[in-house]
């Protein structure tokens, strides 16, 4: 029933966003900033003086919110998107949507076809007879599967939705990766994906598993 699986979609994906959220905050510093020295050095920072930062149901004032180490520019998401719209207009709460289409497109196209081939070959494995533990393997390697194509389009948008918070200012897409990788080399689109690795396993674990036992 289309009513039903868009209330198990719903459930699913509001699951996935609160187990993966943490994570997430310590990929945007880690891709848009340098000024931490890894994983667990950017953990400990952000936590240590922060918590747990807030979410937005907007990707450019989450990023925004995530990115910042204190609260003296933005003091929530409906202030993040006042501040935008008085400083940059209307068009500045769609900066790097073009990347985030780019990221987002093939990806999502991409999602579903890693999940069902792992959750057959489980199925068809005499040792895998737990449903459910087919169904958070071959979720949890989808998400994996997905960022991994995802990422580098996920530091540029990253890159470019932070250049209107006090980052550096790119010209587009195109820029950005030339000059990203003219400064840092081709490595710095794998920037974060060890996290969005971490973070997207058990997300998208959960996420299969409550979508797949709603309907």
């Amino acid at each position: 029933m289309p009513l039903l699986e868009f209330l198990a979609g719903s459930i699913s994906g509001a699951l996935g966003i609160a187990v993966g959220h943490p994570l997430d905050t310590v990929k945007v510093r880690l891709q848009a900033q340098s000024v931490y020295k890894g994983i667990f050095h950017c953990v400990i920072k952000t936590y240590s003086h922060e918590g747990v930062s807030v979410s937005a149901p907007i990707d450019l004032v989450k990023v925004r919110l995530q990115g910042q180490s204190t609260s003296t520019r933005y003091r929530g998401p409906v202030h993040c998107v006042a501040v935008i719209v008085r400083e940059e207009g209307l068009r500045g709460l769609y900066r790097g949507g073009l990347a985030l289409t780019l990221r987002d497109v093939p990806c999502y196209g991409l999602y579903f076809l890693p999940y069902e081939v792992t959750r057959k070959y489980c199925l068809s494995s005499a040792s895998l007879s737990s449903g459910t533990f087919v169904i958070l393997v071959a979720g949890g390697f989808a998400g994996v599967v997905t960022w991994s194509f995802a990422t580098p389009m996920d530091v540029v948008k990253a890159r470019l939705q932070m250049s209107g918070a006090g980052g550096r200012e790119y010209g587009g897409v195109l820029h950005c990766m030339r000059v990203s990788v003219r400064e840092e080399g081709v490595r710095v689109f794998f920037k974060g994906l060890l996290l969005n690795s971490l973070r997207a396993f058990p997300v998208n674990a959960v996420t299969f598993l409550s979508y797949e036992r709603k309907i």
